[in-house]
């Protein structure tokens, strides 16, 4: 009767042990994190790019909104969140995006003030529609780039232009038809 007990024990042992070491215990913790609140805007937005990159700032409302790479950006308390549209789908991104460290902390102003690293601003706001269709071919191309993002470098400049003086005759004295045999002689200076 030992031997029949003994041999049940080691059949349900040899059963059961299999089966406990295969059973795995998961235990998930979910913190939801707290979505951002729903931005209204009367019609879609019409963002500017920011200059020296490809990023797109909706300048007129409080909120930071940003597009790039096809997305809707936002932080919110601390946190970042992107969409496929601008007024709702928002959804956790983990991290900072990368095309964040791009955007200088000053851009509100430099907008305000038409003005980008000392140079006149002319920025296009550019229609929700026209950025959708567009914004790839855009990056890919080089568009804004080309086009100089709006800063108005060559047309306005801060200081006259200065005129180019051979070096030989930097001193107008040693310049040819000047000197006791030219003939020239210098007008006398006015005394104040």
């Amino acid at each position: 009767m030992k031997e029949h007990i003994f041999k049940i024990f080691l059949l349900t042992v040899i059963v059961f042990l299999p089966l406990t070491a295969m059973a795995r215990v998961d235990v998930h913790v979910s913190i939801p994190i707290p979505l951002p609140p729903p931005l209204i805007f009367p019609a879609p937005p019409i963002p500017v790019v920011i200059p020296e990159t490809n990023v797109y700032v909706v300048p007129n409302i409080q909120e930071d909104i940003f597009f790039y790479g096809g997305w809707w950006w936002r932080p919110w308390q601390g946190r970042w969140y992107r969409s496929r549209y601008h007024h709702r789908g928002w959804a956790y991104y983990k991290g900072v995006p990368s095309f964040h460290r791009n955007v200088p902390s000053g851009w509100r102003d430099n907008y305000k003030n038409r003005e980008w690293k000392g140079h006149r601003w002319e920025y296009k706001r550019v229609p929700h529609k026209e950025l959708q269709r567009n914004w790839r071919g855009w990056e890919k191309n080089r568009h804004w780039e080309k086009h100089n993002w709006g800063i108005q470098k060559s047309s306005e400049k801060r200081y006259p232009a200065k005129k180019h003086v051979d070096p030989r005759y930097k001193d107008k004295r040693s310049r040819p038809g000047y000197g006791p045999d030219s003939g020239h002689k210098p007008s006398p200076t006015p005394y104040r």
